[in-house]
């Protein structure tokens, strides 16, 4: 029994002794600022030291740089030299650099010293080396687990592929202002909140901020054209975001489950929505879009359950719309109820500018009760596109003189009820409000005395003509 309680005392001695050498090591850590002058790349080793490199948490780097003093890096901030390949998962290293300043060093081009390899699965390896000092090379802080600021050389122009990937734990990082180019994965998986992209960015890659749940607040500069297939991914944080004017297209699955998104107004440089665009913005109650958009992919706004509020713009003041009264959409929502200020919308019409209706937009839509278009020609339609609704009770409005080509065209001559109407002169439509109704006319021309349900043509003072749906 004796010879028990000895062992049982000997044991929890040597545990303690272990806690208490762990703590040790948490405490001999170096939480100040070291700053270190480089006189020639490649030193960064020497004036470092075995025994400090994972004892230092914030560093600051002064001069040049080469691909030896970059794989140190990355071993400190507790990456791996092996960035891809069955090696990769058990290399971690248990360095603590959570604090970097690159605002005084140089990237310079290296062909000797390689900062990363991966392992091919036949078991070849391939190395990465420092081509030019205007760029954050391919990978260079990929999966750095204890990084959690940043400040990258202000000579830097290009941010490479997959740079900060699954740098889980990075909250803060400055980008200069010349960085040109974001190569796609770049920030994939990173623990960003908050992120400010200077003017000098024309585009967002793919996959650029996948699964950046934390980013709350993302600045957009003006200057930024496009942003690509699966660009915000699963960015769940964000609530709100502006597009700036100068987009012009949204890639697939660019906002994919970004369920914290509120609303969304789309600029009216936009021409082209991907497909699973915004599917899954569960929380999305309100959108606004422009009458530049053309093309609207599949299934764009699945999923999004919420969005009661949808108004199409028509100019670019931000406060015009085809028709004041309801929304004029052309998106993929499942199950989307029509509504405008909490009103089912029955009536809708689709503008002559939409080239492209994709499938099951107007999904189970049994609340409209008159589709107004204007082709000339029946535009092509997938079976699909009014799947659920009641094809007895809503009318569908075309142009005079079309109604033969609609009554044979697939999908249009299932409805039962097809009426022509007058078109012209409707080309010019107003919202202002500094004007008075001078008359009032039905679709075929007969002047009316009070509003009307249907559609209405209304004349105002200034001229101006407008077309509004009565409910």
């Amino acid at each position: 029994m004796r010879m028990f309680v000895i062992k049982r005392v000997v044991i929890l001695f040597v545990l303690l002794l272990g806690y208490s050498a762990v703590n040790a090591a948490d405490g001999d850590l170096i939480t100040k600022q070291i700053t270190i002058k480089l006189d020639k790349a490649g030193t960064l080793q020497d004036k470092i030291g075995e025994t400090k490199k994972y004892k230092i948490t914030n560093l600051k780097i002064v001069g040049e740089i080469n691909g030896r003093d970059l794989r140190l890096i990355r071993e400190m901030a507790g990456g791996t030299a092996c960035i891809g390949g069955d090696a990769y998962a058990s290399t971690n290293t248990k360095g603590k650099l959570n604090k970097l300043d690159l605002s005084e060093a140089i990237i310079v081009g290296d062909s000797e010293n390689s900062y990363a390899y991966s392992v091919g699965r036949d078991g070849g390896v391939t190395s990465y080396y420092a081509k030019d000092k205007d760029e954050i090379p391919y990978k260079m802080f990929y999966n750095c687990l204890s990084l959690q600021e940043i400040v990258i050389p202000p000579c830097i122009i290009s941010i490479g592929v997959s740079a900060f990937e699954s740098c889980r734990y990075l909250r803060s990082l400055t980008i200069p202002s010349g960085v040109a180019s974001i190569g796609d994965y770049a920030f994939r998986d990173c623990g960003l909140t908050s992120l400010t992209l200077p003017s000098s960015i024309s585009s967002i890659g793919d996959n650029t901020f996948e699964d950046c749940s934390g980013l709350t607040s993302l600045f957009l500069p003006s200057s930024i054209t496009s942003i690509g297939d699966n660009a915000f991914c699963r960015c769940s944080g964000l609530t709100s975001l502006t597009i700036p004017l100068g987009v012009t297209s949204i890639g697939s699955c660019a906002f994919w489950a970004c369920s914290g998104l509120t609303s969304l107004t789309l600029p009216s440089s936009i021409t082209s929505i991907g497909d699973y665009a915004f599917s899954g913005c569960s929380n999305l109650t309100s959108l606004t879009l422009s009458s530049s958009v053309t093309s609207i992919g599949d299934d764009a706004f699945m999923g999004c359950s919420d969005l009661k509020n949808v108004q199409y713009q028509i100019n670019d003041d931000m406060d015009t719309y085809l028709s004041k009264d309801h929304p004029c959409i052309d998106i993929n929502v499942d199950k989307i109820k029509y509504s405008l200020k909490g009103e089912a919308v029955t009536s809708i019409t689709i503008p002559s500018q939409m080239t492209k209706v994709g499938e099951y937009v107007f999904q189970k839509c049994k609340s409209l009760t008159s589709i107004y278009v204007s082709w000339k020609t029946p535009l092509k339609l997938s079976s699909t596109v009014f799947c659920g609704m009641d094809k007895q009770k809503c009318t569908l409005y075309i142009p005079q003189s079309t109604y033969q080509d609609y009554w044979l065209a697939d999908v249009w001559g299932d409805f039962e009820n097809i009426v022509e109407y007058d078109t012209s002169g409707i080309d010019k439509v107003t919202d202002m409000f500094d004007t008075q109704e001078v008359s009032r006319y039905s679709v075929n021309g007969q002047r009316l005395s009070a509003p009307t349900k249907g559609l209405n043509i209304v004349k105002y003072s200034d001229g101006s003509v407008k077309k509004v749906a009565v409910q």
